[in-house]
């Protein structure tokens, strides 16, 4: 370990996050004296994290929070490298190799974190995947991932089919001709550490949630995201010794963003609350009791702890982030007013670390995601021209190509070439930049349409809407119409309690009247429930699709209504 200790690659990602966090309320110094550290080696849970276990060992690197404090638990990082050293020992006995792909479906569990890491040390290709799964999705996973194991929850285990049982299976509990966690992580298995892993060396495959089409196979390296993840941790703005609390669902890439890399990257504890049905109200008991210092949530819980009492506590917080979609003001003054805080949005994807953030110490500006993030070189490319101004689709410029990069989706050369075309990652959203270098976001490039020659950004409608407190979600698209070619309409999904009526739909197209330019009205809408893909995004494909067919057919759904239907909004 002592040779870990000093090696040139340890070395060099230290100094590469030393320097981010020397800087971290230093936006102009980070950003420009910033270099993402080269290997032509590196392995994650060897070079970093076992270095972390050897010098702090007793520090908890991993705390489950429960509602109630005696149901905590705390693992250490000295703990969590020798079990996940047992678990790559028992994967490779099993057959598992370098390259081989494993399938992880656990939950907030300390197993979800010993496997990832034993994985990590061992070579091998996680392709983390929702507890949310079907057996279809399952048996898609499997197929498509070419998955040689699997680790399981066992509660979960009947989802895998007959075609899973030449795999390697474990499952965290119990479960008939699986392979049970506990005895990979037992005493008696000799500790393997692994490592030794080519910096290229596959590492992630995310399945994405494929809003327009199947989802797509992201693949990451052993460094794109362990070490591309230093960009996320000076957005976040973690140090050394916090406590770190994400609320996500694993599977998903923010889980091992704010989850995973992030923190330990910073030598931070990572917090989980372990909650059966979310409760905005036990969250904040839980982030008092623990003493939370940096949070980071998306706007849908964002927008239920301001509807809980935020006074009258006693939280340690530094640090608020929220990624997904700007919040609305009122959310992030309730907060302001509250805490003392203010919440600092933030932008990636599944193929990227976060690219875009305001960091702290940074003057915030309304709506906007911030400015590049250290290591990001951002371009707004014009669809049409491929020229970069003001206005356009947000790329990265490959010439400087960031470390936190997808090597690409894997199986499908031609997606692949076709998001790394003209010199640029194309990231699929349109943006504006202003005189100081603030990226504001538009929408999915997909979703922009066009009324009365006049660009319409649903996402700048859907956040107006939100405000309406009947309105619990929603989704515009584009209507046709043969004088403005198109229209906006608003899929609406009510809030608990409310009712459809055209007295709600008037009162909810008067809200939206009197925030919105003339040529951005709302001037159709319907309640309805909004498809979504398994990761909760909107399916707007299909609502486009089934709009352009009830208005080319002239049908109307039972709560549908137009602007026509009342007098009362007229001009």
């Amino acid at each position: 370990m002592t040779e870990q200790l000093t090696s040139a690659t340890t070395v060099e990602f230290r100094s590469a996050r030393d320097f981010l966090l020397a800087n971290r309320e230093d936006y102009d110094t980070a950003y420009l004296g910033f270099r993402w550290p080269e290997f032509a080696d590196f392995n994650w849970a060897t070079d970093w994290f076992d270095v972390l276990a050897v010098q702090q060992p007793s520090t908890v690197a991993l705390w489950i929070a429960a509602d109630v404090a005696a149901d905590d638990v705390k693992t250490t990082f000295a703990d969590l490298s020798l079990q996940s050293q047992r678990f790559a020992r028992s994967l490779h006995d099993a057959g598992v190799g370098r390259g081989d792909r494993v399938l992880v479906v656990l939950g907030n569990c300390a197993p979800l974190w010993v496997a990832m890491l034993g994985c990590i040390r061992l070579g091998a290709v996680l392709i983390p995947a929702t507890t949310l799964l079907t057996p279809d999705d399952v048996t898609d996973r499997v197929r498509r991932g070419r998955a040689r194991a699997v680790v399981a929850a066992a509660d979960l285990v009947d989802r895998f089919g007959a075609e899973t049982e030449q795999l390697v299976r474990v499952s965290a509990g119990e479960a008939p001709g699986w392979t049970s966690y506990d005895d990979t992580v037992a005493e008696s298995v000799e500790p393997l550490p692994g490592g030794g892993t080519a910096a290229d060396d596959p590492l992630l495959l995310y399945f994405t949630s494929g809003t327009t089409a199947q989802p797509k196979l992201v693949e990451h390296t052993q460094v794109s995201y362990p070490v591309g993840h230093l960009s996320t941790m000076y957005w976040l703005g973690l140090q050394p010794g916090d406590l770190h609390l994400n609320i996500s669902s694993p599977g998903w890439a923010k889980h091992a963003w704010s989850s995973l890399f992030a923190p330990w990257d910073a030598a931070a504890t990572i917090v989980v609350y372990d909650y059966q049905r979310f409760d905005a109200t036990a969250l904040l008991q839980v982030m008092e009791r623990v003493g939370v210092t940096t949070f980071c949530a998306p706007p849908t819980v964002w927008r239920m702890l301001t509807q809980a009492d935020l006074g009258g506590r006693e939280l340690l917080l530094r640090e608020c982030v929220a990624a997904g979609e700007p919040l609305n003001p009122e959310v992030i003054d309730k907060v302001r007013q509250a805490w003392g805080i203010t919440i600092r949005d933030g932008y990636g994807q599944t193929e990227t670390t976060a690219q875009v953030g305001n960091p702290p110490g940074q003057p915030v500006k309304p709506g906007s995601m911030g400015r590049p993030l250290p290591g990001y070189v951002v371009a707004l490319v014009d669809p049409i021209t491929g020229e970069v101004g003001t206005d356009g689709e947000i790329c990265l410029e490959l010439a400087r190509r960031p470390a936190g990069l997808m090597t690409g989706y894997r199986d499908d050369t031609d997606r692949t070439a076709d998001a790394t075309r003209s010199g640029f990652y194309h990231t699929g959203d349109v943006a504006t930049v202003d005189d100081e270098g603030y990226i504001t976001y538009v929408g999915r490039a997909d979703d922009v349409f066009k009324a009365s020659d006049y660009r319409i950004s649903p996402f700048e409608l859907e956040s107006v809407l939100i405000e309406h407190p009947a309105v619990a979600e929603a989704a515009v698209v584009p209507s046709p119409d043969p004088l403005r070619l198109a229209v906006p309409k608003a899929f609406v999904l009510l809030a608990p309690g409310q009712q459809p009526s055209r007295e709600l739909a008037l009162d909810v197209l008067r809200f939206a009247r009197g925030r919105l330019a003339p040529y951005k009205r709302i001037r159709r809408l319907e309640f309805a429930d909004l498809p979504k893909t398994i990761s909760g995004k909107i399916r707007r494909v299909e609502l486009r699709s089934a709009e352009e067919q009830a208005v080319s057919t002239g049908s109307r759904a039972e709560h549908a209504y137009v602007e026509e239907d009342f007098t009362e909004l007229k001009e």
